[in-house]
Formats: structure tokens, sequence, C-alpha cells
């Protein structure tokens, strides 16, 4: 084979290049650490590069975002559940200090004080937020649980199922002594108790009871409805629940004797202002030894600040007056679920309906009323002995007179006392289960708290894990690098040498 010097000269040209683009690539690979700069270098380092980085951006998005959000949403929900077990331990510390026999006038004042000032408290801890996120309310993290402010005209039908056990025994106390002007007359008050078994709805200050029903036994039975004063004009009211207005009504409507508030066994009344189902014995009986499921519907206008909403804990449709219809509310369960590993997730929200009940507000509001009347109660007593003790009031008659105020005064206080006593001591209970309800739901986040850590610890270990992989695939030792350059370069180098010594002979040389 005959080689020419244009051939020489060629490879010897694509030798100088070849040994170029070496020190190139190395030039390059000490600049970078990488060991390809393009796909086209190596296909097999690129392909496992492009992998290693989208697991590696997922690993970052849950521990750098995911991780993090619902760590901090656990974290703002722990300490406002705290903030509920400290509320509800105070209340029931008063529920205690309520139940004693010996409790005095101040005492009594100091637990109404007490009360008074944690009842706006109820429901605020189910207004705290996260990064202007409100955690107790479902989907709608943008709204909080309670009304901000008085809402006079905002109309909600509410739709409520109880069960059976909640028909609760309620004493209802009627008659009142009046504190006499003089002791021109004799008091004839008629004070007296009698105990029946309700339902109490979520809310009081209702308008009007829509629906009554009760299931049992796979067939349910529709009651209608009579307004009080429809009876008094001789409407017959069987099968269906009699409407008062408040309790002053059904007193003044059932009067008869000591039995004033009476109530047929078999008949139901519904009490607009306190919200109440007043059961007769055997129709409470009925429903009990069937276990039914009861279902009410019933419309209240107008809401305090502070009360909760009702679009958290019940179907429901609400309407403001500059609303040409009526927004439809379905209650279900709106869970809020993270993603914080690959195929993990966790709820991050604990709603509402599961730890503060509704029934907390009522509560409240009744351990008030009932603590405030035995308080009134014994001021009358002392208003009256007040009276006694006057010179104008000294003769026999007008001493015998005030006695009927002061006898009635005091049998009202010791049914005052008696309810604030028993009741007290009954919802000890009632303040014992709401604090279970808490405390499960923090247990609940504690134990996602955990789950959390160690899924944050296996993430950072992962990512760990596949930086390095990550590194190894794509990176080089720079002392690697810098032994293979000078190699190439000399290699270069020589090639230059070699090629300047064959440029220098030619064919001529020799002739």
């Amino acid at each position: 084979m005959r080689v020419t010097n244009n051939m020489i000269t060629g490879n010897t040209k694509n030798n100088i290049n070849s040994n170029k683009v070496f020190v190139d690539k190395y030039n390059t690979q000490m600049t970078t650490q990488k060991k390809i700069s393009r796909p086209s270098d190596d296909p097999v380092v690129a392909i496992r590069s492009l992998r290693m980085q989208t697991t590696l951006s997922h690993i970052n998005q849950y521990l750098d975002n995911n991780i993090a959000d619902v760590n901090s949403w656990l974290q703002v929900t722990d300490t406002a559940l705290g903030n509920m077990t400290s509320i509800l331990t105070d209340l029931r510390t008063q529920c205690v200090n309520g139940s004693t026999d010996t409790l005095t006038q101040d005492d009594r004042n100091i637990i109404l004080k007490q009360l008074r000032a944690m009842a706006d408290q109820v429901y605020s801890e189910g207004n705290a937020d996260y990064a202007g996120r409100t955690v107790f309310t479902g989907y709608r993290t943008s709204s909080q649980l309670t009304f901000k402010t008085d809402e006079k005209d905002t109309v909600y039908n509410i739709d409520q199922t109880f069960s059976y056990e909640d028909l609760k025994d309620h004493r209802y106390y009627f008659g009142e002594t009046e504190i006499p002007a003089d002791a021109d007359s004799t008091c004839n008050a008629q004070i007296g108790t009698n105990t029946y078994s309700r339902i109490r709805l979520a809310y009081d200050g209702t308008d009007s009871l829509d629906n009554f029903s009760y299931t049992a036994g796979g067939t349910t039975t529709t009651m209608g409805t009579v307004s009080a004063s429809d009876v008094a004009d001789g409407i017959d009211p069987a099968g269906k629940i009699v409407v008062y207005d408040n309790e002053e009504q059904w007193y003044e409507m059932t009067k008869n004797g000591e039995d004033a508030k009476t109530l047929g066994d078999n008949d139901v009344i519904f009490i607009k202002d306190t919200g109440e189902l007043v059961m007769g014995k055997d129709m409470a009986h009925s429903l009990s030894k069937s276990k039914a499921e009861i279902n009410v519907s019933y419309t209240k206008t107008g809401f305090d600040a502070g009360e909760a909403r009702p679009e958290y804990y019940y179907d429901c449709k609400m309407q403001t007056p500059d609303m040409d219809a009526p927004v439809t509310y379905t209650k279900e369960n709106q869970q809020i679920n993270y993603t914080v590993s690959n195929g993990i997730t966790i709820p991050a929200n604990t709603q509402a309906s599961e730890v503060l009940d509704t029934s907390i507000g009522r509560d409240v509001a009744e351990m008030i009323d009932i603590v405030t009347a035995s308080i009134s109660a014994h001021e009358k007593i002392a208003k009256i002995e007040t009276m006694m003790s006057r010179d104008q009031y000294a003769d026999a008659e007008s001493q015998a007179k005030l006695q009927t105020y002061l006898d009635s005064a005091k049998k009202e206080a010791d049914y005052a006392d008696d309810n604030l006593k028993k009741t007290y001591k009954q919802y000890i209970s009632n303040f014992d289960d709401y604090l279970e309800k808490v405390s499960l739901a923090q247990s609940n986040v504690g134990s996602m708290q955990k789950r959390l850590e160690l899924t944050e610890n296996r993430m950072k270990n992962q990512q760990t894990t596949v930086e390095e992989l990550k590194s190894n695939n794509e990176d080089r030792d720079i002392s690697d690098v810098i032994i293979d350059y000078y190699a190439s370069y000399n290699a270069y180098t020589a090639s230059l040498t070699a090629a300047a010594k064959v440029g220098k002979q030619t064919l001529l040389d020799y002739l």
C-alpha cells in the first residue's frame, strides 16, 4: 500500500484533533467537575441523571413544602386543642364548684363572673389559623368557625338528627316571688317544679319548628305542629306538637294549682325561645324503647358574634337580606390530605364537629342562667328581710304578710340552689365527655406528628442517598480529572512535536 505525504499529513491532523478533543473534554470536566456536558456525551449517564434529578426534586418538594406545611398546620392545631382543653377544664371546675352544698352568695357571684368570662372563649379557639387558613373549618379555610359580628337578619334553615340517647331529663321550674312594694298584700305565688325528658336543639331563639319526625323499626312518623294560642282557642292538639314562644307562655297556659307547666304523657311541646322539644313520659319512653332516630328541621333568624356557624355541623340553608336565593350547605367529611412521601398521605386538619360540640355553648348558657336565678332568689330574701327589719313594718300584721313573701322567696331559693347543685353535678360528666373528645383529637394530632417525624427522617435519609448516587453518576473527582487532563495534554503536545518532524521531510530531499 502506497502511503503519500498527504495521507501522513491528514492522519497527523486527525491525531492532533483527536488529542485536542480529549484536552478540551478534560478541560471542561476540570471546570464543571461533571462527567458530561451534553446528553450525547454519554446517554446512559444522562438518562440516569434525569431519573435521579426527578426523584430528588420530588423528595425536595416533600421535605421543603409538604412536610413543612403539614408540620406547621399540626402544630397550630395542637396548640388550639391545648387551649380548648384549658377552657373546658376551667368550665368543669366551675361545675364542681357549683355542685357543692356550701355555696355563699359571693361564691355564686364568682362562678357567674368566671362563666361569663369564659362564655366568649368557648368557640374562639375554633378560629385558629395557619398562614391565614382556618384549621378547623374543613375545605372552607378562608372562613371562620364563628360569626365575626352580630348578624341579626341572617336566616338559617337547619336539619339536625338526634338519637334516642339524646333524650335527657330536665327540671322545669315555675312561679316567681315578687318583691313587695309594701306590706299591704299577702304573697300567693306558686313555686314548683316538674321533670320531663327533652331534646335540646343546637340553638335557642328559633323562629319555627319546620319538621319533626322519628324513625323506629323501619317506620317513619311525622308529627305536625299547632300553636299554643290555637290550642287555647279549642283546637285539639292530639298527635301534634304544641308550639310555645317561651317557658312563661307554657306556664301561663297550663296553670292548674300546683301542677303548673304540666305536660300530657303522650304530648310533645316545642319552646321556640329555648330551642327545646319537651316530651311527655310515655312519648319519651316509646322513643327510647324503640331506639328511635329523630330528625328535626327548624328556622332561626339572627346570630350573635362568637356563635358557631351551623354549616360546619349540620345540613342547612343560609340566606341574608342581600341574597336572591339561599345557599345550601351539606355536612360532609372535609379532610385535607397532604402527600408527604411516595404513596403516603397524612390528614392535616381536624374538623370542628369532631372536637367542639354545639352543646358546649348551650351548657354554658344554661349554667349562667341557673346560677343567675340562684343569685336573684337569695337577693330577694335579703331585700324582704331588710323590709321586715324596718320600723314601719314592725306591726304583727305587716310582719305576717311579709313573712309569706319571705317563705315564698326561701322556697324559690331552695329550688334554685337544688337546681344549681344537681345540674352542675350532671354537667361534670358532660364536660368530661367534651374533654375526652378534645383529648382524643389531640392524641390523634400527636400520632400524626410522630408519623410525620418518622417520614421526614426517612425522606432526609433518602435525599442523602439519592444525592450521593446522583453525584457518583454525574461528578468526577478533581484529582482524577487533572491526571486525565495532563495525560491528554502530553499526548497532544507529543502529537504536535511528531507532526512538526513529519512536515520537515519530503520526497525531494532524496532526489
